[in-house]
Order: structure tokens, then sequence, then C-alpha cells
């Protein structure tokens, strides 16, 4: 049975200590998913474990259906008891009240009185002819069978509805990028930041591109770090000329002692 959608505002710090008492004693708690969840709110299901909340909001791994998903407190609530049934009442059956027998006088005084055939043969008071011995109860015919009430069938419970989708894991994004003659690498699920944009040599960049089969990536990156070489070799050797200018009027200086 599809489970009524809920306002409440996700599992405290008690319900989670609670949770993982019970995971512990080897059950299963159930859960239902709050107005956070999305479009899922309103349903049941079951925890199965709880990971490290240092690592991850979405701590509290849920059964739902056939999938196992990570979740937010938030996204979370203790399911509610569900009242028990109540069953159909079934009506007693009837009681049969007991006929009494008649007697021999009795039913001699039912019967007709043709002469001829109450001398050969006694009828009963049903008049049926059966034959009685003398001084014997005749028995009247059975009341007819009386059955008790049949219980009116319970109503059949309403076809489940179709579960919704279970809800997709955020997407993850890595970026390598070029500024200001540095590259870097960031990654994200997501609005989470998993790693903050941090500096990588050139020569590493280009083995990253260079495993992607993306025509025209690879050569914008080498492109880059080529100019990269050429800018730095010419640094150098302007760095060479003023050290051996240097070196020259060092020497110059020397030679006046």
């Amino acid at each position: 049975m599809v489970a009524a959608r809920t306002a409440a505002k996700g599992l405290s710090t008690v319900d989670l200590e609670q949770i993982r008492d019970t995971l512990a004693a080897g059950r299963k708690p159930k859960v239902v998913f709050t107005e956070a969840a999305g479009q899922i709110a309103g349903q049941l299901g079951q925890v199965v474990a709880l990971t490290d909340p240092e690592l991850s909001d979405e701590f509290v791994v849920v059964r739902f259906g056939k999938d196992e998903l990570p979740f937010s407190p938030a996204d979370l609530a203790i399911a509610p008891k569900a009242a028990p049934q109540r069953r159909a009442a079934v009506p007693a059956p009837r009681e049969e009240s007991p006929v009494p027998a008649l007697t021999t006088a009795d039913a001699t005084a039912a019967t007709t009185t043709d002469a001829p055939a109450a001398a050969d043969s006694p009828t009963t008071a049903a008049g049926k002819g059966t034959d009685v011995p003398p001084g014997a109860p005749l028995l009247p015919e059975p009341a007819a069978d009386t059955k008790p009430a049949e219980a009116k069938p319970a109503k059949a419970a309403p076809a489940k509805k179709a579960a919704p989708k279970a809800k997709a894991p955020a997407g993850l994004t890595v970026t390598l990028a070029y500024a200001d003659g540095e590259w870097t690498v960031a990654a994200s699920q997501g609005t989470k930041a998993l790693a903050k944009p941090y500096v990588i040599k050139p020569g590493e960049a280009l083995k990253m591109v260079g495993m992607l089969d993306v025509p025209g990536v690879h050569e914008a990156v080498e492109e880059i770090v080529q100019a990269a070489r050429a800018e730095a070799e010419a640094e150098a050797e302007r760095l060479r000329a003023e050290l051996a200018e240097i070196e020259a009027r060092l020497a110059e200086l020397r030679d006046t002692e």
C-alpha cells in the first residue's frame, strides 16, 4: 500500500541513534521519505546501513524496491506504526429449536376417519402411509435446514501504484583549466566541491588530455605547453646573459685588488 505523503522534518540525533541500535540488533528499521526527498515523498523504505557522516551528508543507506541508495537525514523520518486492521464480524449460526416427538395418541387424532384405510395401514400426522408398529412414537417431518448467514466478502485492497524512479546520484564534474600560466584540476559532485583547484605540472596536464580521444583538445594543450616552454627558455637565456655580465664585472673588480 502506498504510504501517505508526510511533512516530517527529518531524522533527529535521537532517531539516528535508535536506528544504529536497531541495525546492531540485526533488524532493518522502516523509514518514510519526507518532502525533501522529492517525488518519492511518502514512500516507505528500510535502512540497511549508516556510513561515515564525515565523508558525505548522505550517509543513511536505504533499500527502496530493488535499489540501495544513500540519503541525508533531512530526506527521511521514522515510519509511523500501522494501525491494526479490523476483521469483519461473522454472524453466529441460528440455533434450531428442538421439536418434541408425537405420541401414538397424537398421531391417531391427526389421521383421517376413513375406517378401512385406518385399519389396514395407520398413517402418520403427515399422511404419508408409513407403517408404524403399535405403541411406537411417530416423529414429524424434519424441519427445513437453516444455514448461517454468510459474511460479506471484504473489499479488495486497491492496486498498488507504480513506484517512482529512485533518486539518481548527483553528477560528477572534473575540470582541467589553464590560466595565468598555471594548470589546475578541480572536482565537484552536484553542488558539493570534492577537490578545490590545485596546481599541476604542464606535463601532467598533457598526459591527462592525451588519454582522451577528442580531436583538437590534445593539440591545443600541446600548443600551450610548447609556448610556455619557449617562454621559459627565453627567460633562461636572458638570465644566463645577465649572469655572464655580472661574472665579467666581478672579474674586473677582482683584478683591481
